[in-house]
């Protein structure tokens, strides 16, 4: 079956990657072992957002950039960067062991991935891409995405959980889908880019 695999970065990051040692993951040799035999993987798309410096991380939109060459160095084209916006604004808030005390927070959001990804997987679905949808989020919001692919366009769907087994699938995503695949921190750690990146001075960031 032709194997695209869509994945919603920022999900996947705070699911299973943010307090690990797995951020160097390689996608593409990570799916290509822990799909079905019968799944060509052809392409990976990958659905984030620039990060930008905040107070206590300025480094993170450098070791951000240095991940996103590394893996177009390895595998160009197989590999497709889609980008949102990431958006920084403060509001607001109490402070949860004194309400009556409001201060003033940072909120860093990431916008439009979701939606990148539902349009995407959908347009692909139609103009015949694929035969087998792999999705990597545990976000209601695509629901309808899903539910278009495999009720209407008679495709494959499998969901991947990060954060598997803390966290477990929505029942809303297990609907619309054909199997359900834990992303387990064992093989995540056990599928990381070389490094550094042959033939490139691209190196893993220190603190990674």
């Amino acid at each position: 079956m032709r194997t695209t695999v869509y994945i919603d970065g920022f999900n996947l990051y705070y699911g299973s990657l943010k307090q690990s040692k797995a951020k160097w993951l390689d996608l593409f040799i990570y799916f290509s072992k822990m799909l079905p035999s019968d799944c060509k993987l052809e392409k990976v798309k990958y659905f984030t957002a620039r990060v930008r410096p905040l107070p206590n991380d300025r480094d993170a939109p450098n070791r951000q950039d240095v991940y996103f060459r590394a893996l177009k160095a390895m595998y160009g084209e197989k590999i497709e960067i889609i980008e949102g916006r990431f958006s920084i604004k403060t509001k607001k808030a109490p402070l949860e062991e004194n309400p009556k005390k409001i201060v003033r927070v940072i909120q860093a959001e990431e916008k439009g991935s979701d939606v990148n990804l539902a349009v995407e997987m959908v347009h692909d679905g139609w103009s015949d891409k694929f035969d087998c949808a792999v999705v990597v989020t545990n976000d209601s919001d695509i629901e309808r995405a899903l539910s278009i692919l495999k009720k209407h366009l008679k495709k494959k769907v499998f969901l991947f959980t990060p954060g598997a087994p803390q966290r477990t699938p929505l029942a809303v995503m297990n609907r619309w889908s054909h199997k359900q695949f834990d992303m387990l921190i064992e093989d995540l750690l056990n599928n990381q880019l070389p490094n550094p990146i042959p033939n490139t001075e691209i190196y893993k960031p220190e603190n990674w």
